[in-house]
């Protein structure tokens, strides 16, 4: 699957369950991609800081979101510097009882030059470079942009940050969707998961949890596109 569904508006998740954890001890990385947008369902490359807010919709499913990780053990709740994280992150952080942290580094990948357009070549000249990131070359940068390796390198930063000093529960990062496929690569390597974002786009408000184990993170759940997009 090329890159074309990473920023595009997915609509809304299949009926999901609250998957709550067993109390085992372990810490587990939930990463959240933010709700839907306007730039969603134009399909626009939006990546600019600080960048739309959500839309109606989308301030809907962050709402279910927070709904799905009210009887979860989040010690944090931590979102990009982008509007629509921070819409996202909101209501969960509130129906948890704790603050939200900004973390510097884990907004989407940068595109330069194609911020902001949703034409055919745009997305075909984007989805050329993500797959290339996937084939071996992630210093490959977008035009005026971020490389894969770019991202990685601030987001994987952010994300030791965010757990440091966290032994067991979890810790709950809202980020955006190429982000989140890309850096998970990273984070499950070694794993049999660890290509599992390449052909795996996640929904508005998908959740990806992660669990530390001895020897590294696991893949625990990867939440899929609806069968019909909502957008």
């Amino acid at each position: 699957m090329s890159g074309r569904s990473a920023f595009a508006g997915d609509g809304t998740t299949p009926a999901r369950e609250a998957a709550v954890p067993p109390d085992d001890g372990a810490l587990r990385l939930v990463l959240v991609r933010h709700g839907r947008t306007p730039s969603n369902v134009a399909r626009a490359l939006d990546t600019a800081l600080p960048g739309p807010p959500l839309d109606e919709l989308g301030r809907a499913q962050a709402a279910e979101v927070a709904d799905l990780l009210a009887d979860w053990p989040v010690r944090a709740v931590f979102a990009s510097r982008a509007t629509r994280a921070q819409q996202t992150a909101a209501p969960i952080a509130e129906r948890l009882g704790l603050p939200v942290t900004t973390l510097d580094g884990v907004h989407e990948i940068f595109v330069g030059e194609l911020d902001g357009l949703a034409d055919e070549a745009s997305r075909a000249l984007f989805d050329e470079i993500y797959d290339s990131w996937w084939d071996g070359d992630p210093d490959r940068p977008q035009p005026g942009g971020e490389s894969a390796t770019d991202l990685r390198t601030r987001f994987l930063a952010d994300v030791e940050r965010a757990v440091d000093g966290i032994d067991s529960g979890a810790v709950v990062l809202v980020s955006h969707g190429a982000a989140i496929r890309l850096s998970s690569a990273v984070l499950l390597t070694g794993r049999t998961e660890a290509g599992r974002g390449r052909d795996n786009p996640l929904p508005n408000t998908g959740r990806v949890v992660l669990r530390r184990d001895p020897d590294g993170w696991s893949l625990e759940l990867w939440d899929p596109v609806p069968e019909v997009p909502d957008y």
